[in-house]
């Protein structure tokens, strides 16, 4: 099941967060103060994992200005400080239509809520108890007088009270004895036992451990062996350590039932590289780096409990410089992302049943680049084993590929006509429209730092989805204006958004900027929900969502599809001189994917059928090698004017948007 949407009331400074989506993972971005740890400790306290354990706390978490009023403003009933939708994935489907029958499962979802004080989490199932005591009593093999005697009870209580009349009967007692072993002798107490296996645990991070550079070797192998390593908070950093080992793959207990050398040497050294391997697959700031483990006999002179016995340490060795560091003495931002994938690899492996990641501003020490580093290890590492919500105020730590995952939190405050304020508490919102420049700043700046490298912003914007597309427009623009025909305006700003997803983030995040902007988009059928919803948005003009299916015979359709095939095998052959058996041609072609009516696509795969070392073909470079070469436009051919055809009735339905 996965989480998809939650309510927050009645904790710390929220009051009323309204109910906000989530999604496989989800960025709150807001101002410090604005109440981000709130939300992420009141998910929290949903279902506490034993690791991070979080108990809601009336006195401490209740709206301090209402506390007072507590039993007066609920009636003298526990507040509610949680309410969220999850949807079942098919299999736990199956399991509650394999134990009550498909007419008893009613939906897809379930609510699950917490409230102070409260030991029991409120559950709603999608179950019809009517229907599942029907498909119970059909699969007891009753005859029909026995089916008779049973009745249609429309509750468990009812069934229950009718066989406890009728349990001389073998088949009834049967029945009553599986239904008094459900929880609580109820058939909903026993959908949500079977759900309750598949529910997530929220393990709620705010302080990241580092690991120690050094440890005593015997000591912490004791205190792993009596597990105060593991409870004893003053030796996290060196739990991290010995996490460190497990992560490389040679566990403490190897490097100390080691008895040669050799052995010793082989064992360190396989550490060490699986550990360089590791952290330089997600640190790309120091690529000239290598991890190095090693053991050593404490000398006399050194500090105890190092003085004396086994010591491991962990250093860092410089390529480039030839030297090494201690761990702890390199920078706080390498120190801080090392220990956070050994400590996040052994929670994953750890995990028993579904773990749900809350993480508190992770990544503050980290460099923009490096925060980007931490996103791709969430997506590649943690995404696929877990959900996550995480907090920021970087931008360089919202997902700029998946902006409108991102939630705004703000703190609202209202002012009336005599300039009192007055807050109304935390608010999480979906629509960042809606929100103070202070808390959108950061998705704005993360989109900004995807797209205005690249972009130059006018009063008239087509957007399309990358520069490829750009150098097409132009040189077909310029050849039909070199004959005297319709070429795309000059007041046009043609804008690369990197795909159609960036095309959404961008009218979401510049509405309000007065700018003329219209959308190009290649078609697949994927694509259509995309489109539609484009075609919703406020920003874009009327009419304003194009797709180059619009101008072309064909279903599915990139930019490419304007061309006519022979015009467009000459501009792919000439772009990488291909000649002879490899010359490209419309059969070929065609023969290359007979499953897409895309060029592009099927050109793409005939590259992938020539041999070795022809390149890899991209959408770019035959755009730039026509741009490059615009006599390939000239003449009276067939393919040639057929294409300028269709890419001057595109130029035509572009002018006829700018604004009057």
């Amino acid at each position: 099941m996965e989480l998809k949407s939650a309510r927050i009331q009645n904790f710390r400074s929220v009051e009323d967060s309204g109910e906000f989506t989530v999604d496989h993972l989800t960025c709150l971005v807001g101002k410090n103060e604005a109440g981000k740890t709130a939300v992420l400790q009141a998910i929290a306290g949903l279902y506490p994992h034993p690791a991070t354990p979080f108990v809601y706390e009336l006195e401490r978490d209740y709206p301090k200005r209402y506390l007072a009023r507590y039993k007066e403003r609920h009636d003298g009933k526990e507040a509610e400080v949680i309410s969220t939708v999850w949807e079942l994935n098919q299999e736990e489907i199956d399991e509650l239509t394999g134990q009550f029958g498909s007419e008893a499962v009613t939906g897809r979802t379930i609510t699950v809520s917490r409230s102070y004080n409260s030991i029991v989490t409120g559950w709603t199932v999608p179950i019809n108890e009517a229907c599942a005591i029907a498909f119970l009593i059909s699969q007891r093999g009753f005859s029909a007088a026995e089916k008779s005697q049973v009745g249609s009870p429309a509750t468990t209580n009812e069934l229950i009270a009718k066989l406890t009349k009728l349990q001389e009967n073998a088949k009834h007692k049967a029945l009553l004895d599986l239904v008094n072993a459900y929880p609580s002798k109820s058939v909903l107490s026993k959908a949500r036992a079977i759900l309750e296996l598949h529910f997530p645990q929220f393990m709620y991070f705010s302080n990241y451990d580092r690991m120690n550079a050094m440890v005593h070797l015997p000591s912490l192998n004791e205190r792993a062996n009596n597990k105060t390593l593991f409870s004893d908070e003053q030796y996290r950093g060196d739990r991290l350590f010995w996490e460190f080992l497990e992560y490389s793959g040679v566990p403490l207990s190897d490097i100390l039932g080691t008895t040669t050398f050799e052995s010793f040497n082989a064992k360190l050294q396989a550490a060490s590289n699986v550990l360089t391997e590791e952290i330089l697959e997600y640190w790309t700031q120091n690529q000239d780096i290598e991890i190095r483990v090693s053991v050593a006999e404490g000398l006399p002179d050194d500090l105890a409990p190092f003085n004396s016995g086994a010591v491991g340490r962990a250093r860092i060795y410089n390529l480039l410089h030839k030297a090494d560091t201690s761990f702890s003495e390199r920078s706080a931002g390498f120190t801080w992302f090392f220990s956070f994938l050994i400590k996040f690899d052994r929670v994953k492996k750890d995990a028993t049943g579904k773990v749900f990641l809350l993480l508190d501003e992770p990544g503050l020490t980290l460099h923009g680049l490096a925060q980007a580093d931490l996103l791709r290890y969430f997506a590649e590492k943690l995404e696929p084993h877990h959900q996550i919500i995480y907090s920021t105020h970087s931008p360089f730590m919202v997902p700029h590929d998946n902006i409108m995952a991102s939630r705004i939190v703000e703190d609202l405050v209202v002012v009336d006509g005599r300039g009192r304020r007055t807050p109304t508490g935390t608010m999480v919102r979906e629509d960042v429209l809606k929100a103070d420049k202070d808390s959108v700043f950061p998705l704005q700046g993360a989109l900004g730092y995807s797209l205005t490298q690249s972009l130059f912003i006018g009063k008239h914007t087509i957007l399309v989805e990358g520069p490829g597309d750009i150098l097409y427009l132009q040189a077909l623009s310029a050849e039909l204006l070199r004959r005297n025909r319709t070429g795309l305006d000059p007041k046009w700003v043609i804008c690369p958004a990197g795909g159609i997803d960036k095309i959404q983030s961008f009218v979401s995040l510049f509405a309000g900027n007065s700018l003329d902007v219209v959308a190009l988009s290649d078609y697949t059928k994927k694509d259509k929900t995309k489109l539609e919803n484009l075609r919703k948005s406020e920003v874009i003009k009327d009419g304003g969502v194009l797709s180059i299916a619009d101008f072309v015979t064909q279903e599915e359709a990139d930019i490419e599809d304007l061309f006519d095939p022979q015009l467009f095998c000459a501009i792919v052959n000439g772009t990488y001189g291909l000649k002879g058996e490899q010359k490209l041609d419309p059969v070929k072609l065609q023969a290359a994917d007979e499953n897409t009516e895309r060029q592009v696509k099927a050109a793409e795969e005939y590259f992938n059928l020539l041999p070795e070392p022809t390149p890899l073909y991209n959408h770019f470079t035959p755009a730039s090698w026509l741009l490059m070469h615009p006599e390939t436009l000239a003449g009276d051919t067939d393919p040639v004017l057929k294409t300028l055809e269709r890419a001057e009735t595109l130029f035509e339905a572009l002018n006829g948007l700018i604004a009057k």
